[in-house]
């Protein structure tokens, strides 16, 4: 992979989460995904056989896409990814110990946070994004935007949950820098179209706030 995370994110600044996604399937929805723009994709660990699934994507997309897990809760899970090649370590929670083996490990972590004292711990921690988890319980924008005004300008700071479409210019103007794409990008067992529309969706959303 000769791209780094920021160059990524700095391209185009949304995370695909296949969550739920199948081995059998997960090439299909992956290239429709980079056709539309995505260059980031994860599959979370709660998935069927996830592990087979980001092996397969590792072989066939790593050198045009970073490849990643989500829902990284344990070192022997860590462990098990960086086996797998890919390079991108997603969690829901602040867990200072697994951002720092993640980092030795040579991979880029994405972890998951709720307070300013957990972004600031996954930070310091060596984190190279911040996931707002989950956004959907939260004012998000209020909250974003408060959390925007101390959080280091430069951080990638992300909501994850409940964003769609039509709200990303809106969570972009307050400060979010990126985002983490669940269940409107893609819902277990849903077609390959569904998904191309969802990506291009995004992707057209993306494009109208550069404008």
């Amino acid at each position: 992979m000769t791209h780094s995370f920021n160059a990524l994110m700095h391209e185009f600044p949304m995370v695909a989460i296949l969550r739920g996604v199948t081995p059998d399937e997960v090439v299909e929805h992956a290239q429709v995904l980079l056709n539309a723009g995505f260059r980031l994709i994860e599959v979370p660990l709660n998935s069927p056989d996830a592990f087979t699934s980001i092996r397969t994507l590792q072989e066939r997309f790593g050198d045009q896409a970073l490849i990643g897990a989500g829902t990284v809760l344990t070192m022997p899970q860590l462990t098990e990814l960086v086996a797998t090649g890919a390079k991108l370590m997603v969690c829901p929670h602040t867990d200072v110990e697994l951002i720092k083996a993640a980092k030795v490990a040579g991979l880029y972590a994405m972890p998951g946070f709720f307070t300013a004292s957990e972004a600031f711990a996954a930070l310091h921690a060596g984190a190279d994004a911040v996931k707002l988890f989950p956004a959907e319980a939260l004012p998000t924008i209020n909250v974003v935007k408060a959390l925007g005004a101390v959080i280091p300008a430069e951080t990638w700071l992300c909501p994850v949950g409940g964003v769609t479409p039509d709200n990303v210019k809106e969570y972009l103007n307050v400060g979010a820098r990126g985002f983490g794409l669940g269940s409107a990008l893609y819902k277990k067992g849903q077609s390959v179209e569904t998904t191309r529309a969802n990506a291009e969706a995004f992707m057209a959303a993306w494009k109208a706030y550069q404008k």
